[in-house]
């Protein structure tokens, strides 16, 4: 009998955490989707201020061909930094609104897809990241193998990536940007697996309301990052240039 007891303990136990975990993988896909939905808006948005009638506005100008430019596209890049290294000193509702204000600005600075790739050709590719995403993601989720060396050596590929990037800055290879953009989306479609994986392994479920909050909202940043880079890679591929 007390091995009974102690057997429906440990079930009532593991029920307990795993719907503890469902709750905050929930939390973090709902985080990373409202994300991209503020993006897509501010993209689309951005642009409709910026160009009317064929032609750039004021808007458009600053935001295309002034100096403002920079500020908008490294602007993002000021605020994810700010918010990895300061989230452990902020409130869970201060991290949130800081994490909406750089999806923001993030799609502020994809509004310029709209000036060189056809509307249809970017829905489509949206659809077929999150296709991939999902498929992925879920891998990443349900699978028992530990994916911690392929992490590792995707993120060494990813700091190849980069510097390959600004090499064909001065370049403007277009063989070179072909590979880059093939690598991008295989690094990234890997990278989606192995940081669901890893996202969801840092769920314990001792946790107070203000770690895991914090917690959520950095596993949705970055599953946020994997999804924008994974789309941003493909479209160089399925996108339809105007």
């Amino acid at each position: 009998m007390a091995d009974l007891r102690n057997y429906q303990s440990r079930a009532q136990t593991g029920e307990v955490i795993d719907q503890g975990l469902r709750a905050y993988m929930l939390k973090v896909y709902n985080l990373m989707a409202l994300g991209l939905a503020i993006t897509g808006v501010a993209a689309y948005l951005g642009f409709n201020f910026a160009v009317q009638d064929n032609q750039l506005t004021q808007f458009g100008v600053l935001l295309f061909q002034s100096p403002l430019r920079w500020v908008v596209i490294l602007a993002p890049l000021a605020a994810v930094f700010f918010l990895s290294f300061r989230i452990n000193r902020m409130s869970v509702a201060a991290a949130q609104t800081t994490f909406w204000v750089y999806a923001a600005l993030v799609g502020l600075s994809l509004a310029s897809i709209f000036l060189i790739y056809t509307q249809s050709s970017i829905t489509q590719t949206f659809f077929v990241t999150a296709a991939s995403f999902g498929a992925l993601s879920l891998f990443g989720y349900t699978t028992k193998r530990d994916l911690s060396a392929m992490g590792s050596f995707l993120i060494m590929g990813l700091f190849g990536l980069i510097i390959a990037s600004l090499v064909n800055i001065f370049l403007a290879s277009s063989a070179l940007q072909f590979a880059i953009s093939a690598i991008g989306v295989l690094i990234f479609a890997g990278l989606t697996a192995y940081d669901t994986q890893r996202i969801k392994e840092m769920y314990y479920e001792a946790d107070g309301y203000d770690v895991a909050g914090r917690k959520a909202i950095m596993g949705a940043l970055t599953l946020y990052l994997d999804f924008i880079n994974l789309f941003m890679f493909l479209l160089q591929f399925m996108g339809n240039r105007k």
